[in-house]
């Protein structure tokens, strides 16, 4: 475990060790405010074993009282209805998405207790203080949040951010660091509108830290606006493509 932020009341923690084999490196990030957590993009069937034992050595299980999911993929929401089974925690993931969780094998016992989240975003109360949903569509899902914690000034940005291949948690060289990040939002990331929209959306907000969801973060205001900056420059997805599909 890795503490992002520490506060008498409020701390925010990642796990960044619990995948394995041929899976995609993914982090699992925890906003803990007052006894009260937020687990985001807590992962697969095979880390939620590994996950829910780490967590459940540090804090108190019957406070685990939100989950978030960014978009739909595996990694993030395989094993949503281990989590929601074990736990009394609400779940929230975008409403473009609602009818597809079924299909992971979501108990319709437990399916009431996801919110879809709207086109716009929203506010969730973690503990005595608000954390939010930010629109991040096309980044890389047509329906994708990320989410901004006020109290630490951490941004989740989910798969904008990730970095694959590199063997350091936190980044320290930016311009080193891009070789890591470069080919995965070329082909992830399908349109460099979207980037733009990201950009200006996030330029007002008051962020510290940035933390994908798969590879380094960027642990300092610093990096964190490098990164920005980067995202504004480069270009991706279908915008890199010719006329037609090579045969």
């Amino acid at each position: 475990m890795i503490t992002l932020f520490e506060s008498e009341n409020h701390k925010n923690v990642w796990f960044n060790d619990l995948s394995s084999g041929h899976m995609v490196q993914a982090n699992q990030h925890l906003i803990v405010d007052n006894g009260e957590t937020m687990i985001l993009d807590p992962g697969g069937h095979k880390v939620h074993t590994k996950l829910y034992a780490e967590v459940a050595v540090r804090f108190p299980v019957n406070g685990i009282k939100h989950i978030f999911f960014s978009h739909q993929d595996p990694d993030i929401i395989a094993a949503a209805n281990g989590w929601l089974m074990m736990t009394d925690a609400d779940a929230y993931l975008s409403a473009l998405w609602m009818r597809f969780i079924p299909h992971f094998g979501v108990d319709e016992l437990v399916q009431d207790r996801i919110t879809p989240i709207p086109d716009e975003g929203m506010s969730v109360q973690v503990g005595q203080n608000p954390v939010k949903f930010v629109p991040a569509h096309f980044l890389h899902s047509s329906g994708n949040f990320q989410v901004y914690d006020p109290i630490s000034k951490v941004l989740y940005t989910g798969d904008l951010g990730a970095s694959l291949g590199n063997s350091y948690p936190v980044v320290e060289d930016f311009e080193s660091h891009i070789q890591y990040m470069e080919g995965f939002h070329q082909r992830y990331i399908p349109t460099t509108k979207a980037l733009k929209m990201w950009v200006n959306t996030v330029r007002q907000l008051d962020v510290d830290i940035i933390a994908p969801q798969h590879g380094a973060v960027f642990p300092t205001r610093e990096l964190s606006a490098k990164f920005i900056d980067w995202i504004d420059s480069i270009t991706c997805g279908v915008d890199l493509m010719g006329d037609s599909f090579p045969l």
